[in-house]
């Protein structure tokens, strides 16, 4: 059974430098170095109305709607998640693609779920995540499904449209 051991503040200082350098990236038209696993989220600032920007890993996608889906690893605390539950239109873009889209925060069985998916395609990114979450697991399918379910909610988002 997983176990939240320790508090999981964002990044500061150099942590948040290295972060957000992908955002760069993106902002210089260099977004395709980074591949098909990482989106740049555009969304609203819940209390300034400014436009805030954040990349997240993909951890999935909907072939049949096209959505992406993406976690909250630092808990439904994230600014990014509290900001698209106020006003969930955004823009996306991954690689050189820019689209306007619709994010909606997934129940908690779909997280968990999505979790549940995720860990075993990519069980070192999913050790590191955990770790960075301060979750203790035994890295089993059902343990990541309680992960998803109790811990790090999950978003889908649809493109709607070209940007």
């Amino acid at each position: 059974m997983p176990r939240k051991v320790r508090a999981t503040p964002s990044p500061t200082g150099w942590r948040r430098v290295i972060a957000r350098a992908p955002i760069t990236l993106y902002r210089w038209h260099l977004g395709q170095l980074l591949g098909g696993r990482l989106l740049l989220l555009t969304h609203t600032g819940r209390t300034s109305g400014q436009p805030r920007q954040v990349v997240l890993e993909i951890t999935g996608r909907d072939p049949a709607t096209g959505a992406y889906h993406l976690a909250s690893g630092f808990g439904p605390e994230s600014q990014w998640y509290r900001n698209i539950q106020r006003t969930p239109r955004v823009t996306i873009q991954v690689g050189r693609h820019r689209s306007t889209a619709t994010a909606r925060p997934m129940t908690p069985e779909e997280s968990g779920r999505a979790m549940a998916a995720y860990a075993p395609r990519h069980p070192r990114t999913a050790r590191r995540l955990m770790a960075v979450c301060g979750i203790e697991t035994d890295g089993t399918e059902d343990d990541y499904y309680l992960i998803g379910r109790d811990h790090i909610p999950f978003v889908e988002v649809t493109p709607t449209g070209k940007a």
